[in-house]
């Protein structure tokens, strides 16, 4: 894109009282921004108030530099794109949405963004291990399967789903609620560099723009945009995962959502979300065939063991899947302290057992 082009855009959304929303009435009435800025205040009146009116004929003060730090990015690697609404590399499917991004920022490979078969993944940025440990395992079988998991870059859900899909061998895609100048959390930066690597990291939000609040939920709307389906793994009943599911339906989006303990705030969403309408799934297979990328099972094809290897174990037997303490334990198994602790510990060290708040600790599954 030559430099007076971008500027233009970039004045586009600079101007005072003009959003994302105002941005698309001026383009659809006038064509480029260079055109829009070619009008006599009398047509711009037309579409917009006079106060946006006027201060579309002004250029603003920090113009030059806001396109200076653009440039300055992109020439920082060659994985560095900034699309507009007019390019042809636009992703088709936020094209579609209603309040698509007016400029989309993209570290990484742009034909991801296409990819054939997207999921998104979300969830709670607290989840039990349980939850952290479905979000790792689903992504990781979606990724061996093919799938490009698409999720936020937070905390806890966002950061295993991204890591179980390279482990898988596909590419994922991060949408984040920041400038792409900055990794937000910081303790992600690692993350984020083989997202770059195997996918992509988008935002719409101009560089240097710090990780607000606001910007966080308005990202989810392009999380649930850019994917054919959404899959909550954990979520409380006010998650910003509800708000991604409730925009993937609003897309005509399939969404699917992972039960879990009723005795964990982290699972309410899903529970609602399953009364809503959301599907119930198990296992990352029941997705797979929901999308049409497997064949379903048949009735006499038994399906995955979720524990395979574990049932002779008789203490996870005694576990169940509910939280439970330490004297629960010795109660249900006859064990002496030092011999259940120890074999807690074995379980914990390979990824079978997690110990949760207040001395509980969790049987954990398989995707």
């Amino acid at each position: 894109m030559q430099r007076q082009e971008l500027a233009a855009w970039v004045r586009l959304l600079l101007t005072p009282g003009v959003g994302k929303e105002t941005a698309r009435k001026l383009l659809a009435a006038f064509g480029l921004p260079e055109a829009i800025f070619a009008q006599p205040l009398a047509a711009l009146q037309t579409v917009v108030g006079q106060a946006t009116a006027l201060a579309l004929q002004e250029v603003p003060d920090d113009l030059d530099v806001r396109v200076e730090q653009v440039f300055s990015w992109l020439a920082e690697g060659t994985q560095r794109h900034v699309l507009t609404l007019a390019d042809p590399r636009f992703p088709p499917d936020l094209l579609q949405m209603a309040d698509p991004p007016v400029l989309l920022y993209v570290m990484g490979d742009l034909e991801v963004l296409s990819h054939p078969r997207r999921l998104a993944m979300v969830g709670s940025r607290n989840p039990t291990p349980q939850g952290e440990a479905n979000a790792h395992q689903f992504a990781r079988a979606l990724g061996q399967a093919g799938v490009c998991v698409v999720s936020g870059l937070a905390l806890g859900v966002d950061g295993a789903a991204h890591t179980g899909a390279l482990e898988g061998g596909a590419p994922t895609i991060a949408v984040v609620g920041t400038g792409l100048d900055r990794v937000y959390p910081r303790r992600h930066l690692s993350l984020a560099h083989r997202i770059v690597a195997h996918g992509a990291i988008v935002s719409e939000y101009p560089l240097g723009t710090p990780p607000l609040p606001a910007n966080f939920p308005q990202r989810n709307r392009l999380i649930a945009g850019l994917s054919q389906g959404t899959l909550v793994v954990e979520a409380t009943l006010q998650s910003g995962s509800l708000i991604t599911a409730r925009m993937a339906a609003e897309q005509g989006r399939e969404v699917f959502a992972i039960p879990g303990s009723i005795h964990a705030p982290q699972s309410r969403g899903c529970h609602a979300l399953i009364r809503q309408g959301a599907k119930l799934v198990e296992s990352a297979q029941d997705i797979l065939e929901d999308l049409r990328i497997v064949e379903p099972r048949t009735p006499d094809t038994p399906g995955e063991a979720v524990f395979e290897g574990e049932e002779a174990d008789q203490l996870l037997k005694a576990m169940g899947f509910e939280p439970v303490s330490l004297d629960a334990l010795q109660a249900r198994t006859g064990l002496d302290t030092a011999h259940l602790q120890a074999r807690l510990l074995e379980l914990e060290l390979d990824g079978s057992v997690g110990r949760l708040p207040g001395g509980l600790f969790q049987r954990l599954g398989q995707a």
